[in-house]
């Protein structure tokens, strides 16, 4: 069992259709039929949606996507239409909220490895393999990889967990085209980012990306390198071998299977609140990765 410890009640907005509550964010239509994306403070791990929020998380992430974007604009197209607060919404939404193109989403998970860890390395010690691709011998939790790849997953509802794929699956699902033209744009988005990140003094391992289609053309949609959808290293402390300091989740996924914690990941009782000190560093470690890449002061 996982999903929401506490799932929230949705805020109903004048002129706004409520479409679906996520693990991070909540999706509204607007009387024009754009999509209204509303980045809120919760934070998940393990296919559970915490019942502890942290505080500006939703901002962080809102701001860091529309910095990446213009970063990659010349690459693929985004869904961002405005960053206008609908009318009658919360002052809470501003800053947190995007208007975006509705899109025809393709429902694949699009990821970009450029370094081996997390369930990626899972699979390679099985069968020195990743989503099918095989991979050299001899590397181990860190090792950056001879190239980029592309190892896409399924796309889980809350409370169910990603399932990677091979691109041949992808391509079945999808069709052949589709499946290149994913591939394509991910490992060009991601490679643009690792460069752009690289020169900041942060290594970018992998990430996550959504596409959807506007009529022919293929649009970034959703979020884009953020710490919720990326692995972000500091690249002065890269020591292939072992698991790497980060600026994303890790701290909390950490402190979820510690002692400290007290709770059992393979029990079916939901995990418990965060300690404040917790929540503060957490939030720390998102608001550093957001002034290293950037180049500019949270506030």
């Amino acid at each position: 069992m996982s999903g929401f410890v506490e799932k929230p009640e949705p805020i109903q907005v004048p002129g706004l259709v409520h479409l679906h509550t996520g693990k991070v964010r909540e999706l509204y239509q607007n009387e024009a039929g754009d999509l209204v994306m509303v980045a809120s403070d919760r934070i998940s791990a393990f296919d559970w949606v915490l019942p502890t929020e942290i505080p500006d998380k939703g901002r962080v992430l809102t701001q860091l996507s529309l910095w990446w974007f213009d970063q990659l604009a010349d690459l693929v197209p985004n869904h961002v239409l405005s960053m206008e607060l609908p009318a009658g919404a919360p002052a809470d939404w501003a800053g947190r909220t995007l208007v975006c193109k509705s899109l025809q989403m393709v429902p694949v998970e699009c990821v970009a490895r450029g370094y081996l860890t997390g369930s990626g390395l899972v699979e390679y010690n099985e069968s020195r393999t990743v989503c099918g691709l095989a991979l050299p011998e001899g590397l181990v939790d860190g090792s950056e990889l001879p190239a980029p790849i592309f190892t896409p997953a399924t796309k889980a509802a809350v409370g169910e967990h990603d399932e990677n794929v091979s691109y041949e699956e992808v391509a079945r699902q999808v069709g052949a085209d589709t499946a290149a033209r994913l591939r394509q744009a991910t490992l060009a988005v991601y490679s643009r980012g690792r460069d752009i990140a690289r020169d900041r003094g942060i290594i970018l391992a992998d990430t996550k990306f959504e596409f959807g289609f506007d009529g022919d053309s293929l649009v970034l949609a959703d979020e884009v390198l953020t710490a919720d959808s990326s692995r972000f290293w500091p690249a002065d402390q890269w020591q292939p071998g072992r698991a790497q300091p980060s600026y994303d989740k890790q701290y909390v996924r950490d402190w979820l299977t510690s002692a400290e914690s007290g709770w059992d990941r393979k029990s079916e009782q939901p995990p418990p609140a965060l300690p404040q000190e917790v929540v503060e560093a957490t939030r720390a470690k998102y608001v550093e990765a957001y002034e290293r890449l950037t180049g500019t002061s949270w506030s």
